[in-house]
């Protein structure tokens, strides 16, 4: 197996950037942390090819002897398990001919036979336009991925299959649970040997080891799991799978995530390794329909989403509910990778919406050789 290339860190003037920029995300990110949207961040900025920021500031909890962030601090990824790990599985099935979107989900697992569902595709899971309306907290009821997707199967939809977008990690469970009939594997074993692994991304998976709790930053209390939530999953569905789910459960660091994102601009190739046919991340990261900002598994950008107000309509990323957020640009081969931990101590605090915007904001400004044009679109909510 090829050994993947390192990042070089250059400073921003080398590929067309505004050498200010790592002083104004300074004054961002500090006043952020002083106002407690969280008590670290990092931040991974690279433009063709290369790193151009590489930072970190804060601590991994609020505590004084916490560890500095750097980064390695490992992160519960949230919902970017959903497009890091469930999307990219599905996409190599689909180029692996085992997989077709425009199936029905019944017709890959039978057992999901609901009539009112029979009309429900691939295509619609990836696009969130199912019907599927998660309003019950599965956890408190069931236990494992089999009673997630009969209880999914026998809940009413919320709406017409395709008729509308509307969010919800019930799509990523039944994905997963597709994935993993069709791939013959868990989905964290299938990530793991054809991206993880080959990409060199060793801080990436699943249900991190113990070994690995003092690099990981924890994130909400909950008094229901015996205090602050710490080195597994934060999410409550995932937890109760045993921290592998279509939605959540991934941890990363920001490098590893850096080599994920170009590995994307690159066309699917990184440091000599294969992943993903360019032309399959070119269908599968645009935007899929006219009302809504969603992509194949991936987000677009749309008003006042974290993406700010300056990365193109070609553009795609998405968040994480504890704080997460990657934001890819192809057309000025820029990406931003944040990592926070706002959910640390409580979820309700909500300061790192703005902080999102204002770091995408100011990595877009910073690029001096092509034009900054303000993002004009749909009036589609900001999500976590």
């Amino acid at each position: 197996m090829p050994v993947v290339s390192a990042f070089v860190l250059t400073s921003p003037q080398t590929v067309g950037m505004s050498g200010a920029l790592p002083e104004q995300l300074d004054s961002i990110v500090t006043a952020a942390i002083a106002d407690r949207a969280s008590p670290g961040v990092a931040i991974v900025i690279g433009r063709h090819g290369r790193l151009v920021v590489d930072r970190s500031w804060g601590r991994s909890d609020w505590a004084q002897n916490a560890s500095p962030v750097t980064d390695s601090t490992l992160y519960d990824m949230a919902s970017l398990t959903k497009v890091i790990a469930s999307t990219t599985a599905a996409m190599l099935l689909e180029e692996d001919n085992l997989l077709d979107i425009e199936r029905t989900v019944a017709s890959y697992l039978p057992e999901f036979n609901s009539p009112d569902k029979s009309m429900i595709t691939v295509r619609m899971l990836l696009t969130h336009s199912s019907g599927l309306k998660q309003n019950r907290p599965l956890w408190r009821e069931f236990k494992t991925h089999a009673e997630f997707l009969r209880a999914i199967n026998s809940h009413p939809l919320g709406y017409v299959p395709g008729e509308r977008s509307d969010y919800t990690d019930w799509n990523m469970m039944v994905l997963q649970a597709i994935v993993e009939r069709v791939g013959g594997r868990r989905l964290d074993s299938l990530v793991a040997e054809r991206v993880f692994g080959p990409l060199g991304m060793r801080e990436t998976g699943f249900n991190p080891s113990a070994a690995l709790k003092a690099r990981i930053a924890p994130t909400e209390i909950q008094d229901f799991r015996g205090g602050l939530v710490w080195g597994v999953v934060h999410d409550e569905n995932a937890w109760t799978l045993g921290g592998v789910s279509g939605h959540a459960g991934l941890f990363s660091s920001a490098r590893d995530l850096a080599t994920f994102a170009q590995m994307m601009l690159n066309g699917g190739e990184f440091g000599g390794v294969r992943v993903l046919k360019a032309q399959t991340i070119a269908r599968w990261t645009a935007r899929q329909r006219k009302d809504g900002s969603r992509a194949l598994g991936w987000d677009t950008p749309a008003l006042r989403s974290s993406a700010g107000r300056y990365f193109s309509t070609r553009s795609w990323g998405h968040t994480g509910f504890t704080g997460t957020s990657i934001w890819v640009d192809p057309e000025k081969q820029l990406f931003v990778v944040l990592l926070t931990n706002r959910v640390n101590p409580t979820r309700d605090n909500r300061r790192v919406d703005p902080l999102r915007r204002s770091v995408a904001d100011a990595a877009q400004a910073a690029v001096l050789d092509a034009p900054l044009r303000h993002w004009e679109g749909s009036t589609t909510p900001d999500r976590r």
